[in-house]
């Protein structure tokens, strides 16, 4: 799922301030939330979406992946209905990027620079059955 830049920063400075700096996250009312997450599962069409806008060199373009928090008022975007239960939660954004040197870069094809992907399954809520590895 497409988040834009204002939710993607809101999430990461959440996460910046909280669990970066080894304080507890937050959920609703300011309560510490205290099982964040144990995994999450991308799917491959998100995945190999990202992949495609990325350079096709396998050794240059890649995925980058930021850890973030969800925010009350993405949780309630991302999850209507179950908002309460995911602010404060991690989870993953990520765009398509291409590494310069050593550095990684967002790919800038058509203006999608800025196009950030949040998605997938995670545990805690969905926790019944984990991803396989076959």
């Amino acid at each position: 799922m497409k988040i834009d830049k204002k939710d993607f920063e809101a999430m990461k400075g959440k996460y910046d301030t909280e669990v970066k700096k080894g304080k507890p996250a937050t959920g609703t009312r300011k309560k510490d939330k205290n099982n964040q997450t144990d995994w999450i599962f991308l799917d491959r069409e998100t995945l190999e979406g990202l992949l495609a806008k990325a350079d096709k060199d396998p050794k240059v373009g890649g995925i980058q992946f930021y850890f973030t928090e969800y925010t009350e008022e993405t949780a309630e975007k991302t999850h209507p209905k179950e908002g309460a239960a995911y602010c404060g939660q991690l989870t993953l954004v990520m765009r398509a990027a291409n590494l310069k040197g050593k550095m990684p870069f967002s790919v800038e094809r058509g203006g999608m620079g800025d196009e950030y992907e949040n998605g997938g399954v995670t545990c805690p809520f969905h926790c019944e059955d984990e991803p396989t590895g076959s």
